[in-house]
């Protein structure tokens, strides 16, 4: 199910553009009071915010856009495809309480890594799949996730590992979507099957 009449009904409604939210190099320090910061795509971002706001130990998710060329983009910009940023979500993470393999994990579970900028019916380069590493640590863990991956899907896995550029925070109307719409058509049809399929992975987990 298509998204773009309601996200373009969400991006009308914003009254301020989007600004940097990180130093001018783009670059982010990775630990911040104790908590580390990781930056994903995978589709949609009402989708995977939804879904990391499920995960024990996460106590921040954004949405936004990172990876292209155009300053202090709108959704409108990132519609049109060639902006070249993606639509992602940085995640700040308590790693006393999950670790990044378990995010990259959950990260795994919630879209498909195997479909080149497109997740259902959401197509386009920004909605492709990539992990933006903070530190070469991060990059090493997504490396392996991306290797073990591909052990469990028969196409390959297009998923991009690039060093985390600027990010820049999306309009206020796309921030905790699914919590403010829980009744909205794609997030019933689209958003819930996600979240009830990394739950069902969490109940797994727990036996």
């Amino acid at each position: 199910m298509e998204n773009k009449e309601a996200k373009e009904e969400v991006d009308g409604n914003k009254e301020i553009a989007p600004s940097p939210q990180e130093n001018p190099s783009g670059k982010v320090a990775n630990e911040v009071q104790g908590r580390h910061i990781a930056t994903f795509g995978g589709g949609c971002f009402w989708c995977t915010e939804a879904v990391f706001e499920l995960v024990e130990g996460v106590e921040d998710v954004v949405s936004g856009y990172s990876g292209g060329t155009t300053l202090n983009p709108t959704y409108a910009d990132i519609c049109t495809g060639r902006s070249g940023h993606a639509e992602v979500i940085k995640i700040t993470y308590d790693p006393s309480k999950v670790s990044y393999a378990k995010l990259l994990e959950t990260f795994g579970i919630c879209h498909d890594p195997t479909t080149l900028n497109r997740q259902g019916a959401d197509t386009g380069t920004q909605y492709r799949s990539v992990i933006m590493y903070h530190d070469e640590e991060q990059k090493a863990s997504a490396e392996k996730w991306k290797s073990e991956a591909a052990k469990d899907h028969s196409d390959p896995i297009v998923t991009e590992i690039v060093e985390a550029p600027l990010f820049y925070v999306a309009e206020e109307g796309h921030q905790d979507f699914f919590q403010r719409n829980p009744n909205a058509g794609y997030c019933t049809f689209v958003i819930r099957p996600k979240l009830e399929k990394v739950k069902q992975a969490q109940e797994e987990e727990k036996k």
